[in-house]
C-alpha cells in the first residue's frame, strides 16, 4: 500500500488491513519512547507501523526466549519496520527506535 505524504508516495513495509482507516490517516498522533520518555508527534499510518515494528519485536523477543536467539520468523519484519523509519522518519526514528 501507498501512502501520498508531503508531495511523496511511501509505501508502507507491511500489508495494511483495508479497513483499518489508521493505515492511512496523516493525522498527527504522538508516540513515546518507553525507555527515554522521549515523545514526538508523526502521522497516524506511521505511527501504525511503528506499533507493528514493536509488537513483532516483542513477539521475536518472546519466541527466542522460548527457543533460542535468532530463531523466531518475526525478526525479518522487525528489520523490515527499522529500515523503513530510517529511510522516511528519520527523526522519528532516533527518537522513537534509535
Amino acid at each position: 500500500m501507498k501512502i501520498k505524504y508531503k508531495n511523496k508516495n511511501i509505501t508502507l513495509p507491511f500489508k495494511a488491513e483495508p479497513e483499518e482507516t489508521a493505515w492511512t490517516s496523516i493525522e498527527m498522533v504522538s508516540r513515546r519512547n518507553p525507555f527515554s520518555g522521549q515523545a514526538i508527534e508523526l502521522p497516524e499510518f506511521a505511527a501504525k507501523v511503528y506499533d507493528y515494528t514493536i509488537a513483532a519485536n516483542l513477539k521475536a523477543e518472546h519466541e527466542d526466549k522460548a527457543q533460542h536467539w535468532g530463531y523466531s520468523p518475526y525478526w525479518p519484519a522487525v528489520r523490515r519496520g527499522l529500515d523503513w523509519f530510517r529511510r522516511h522518519f528519520a527523526k522519528e526514528y532516533m527518537v522513537l527506535l534509535d
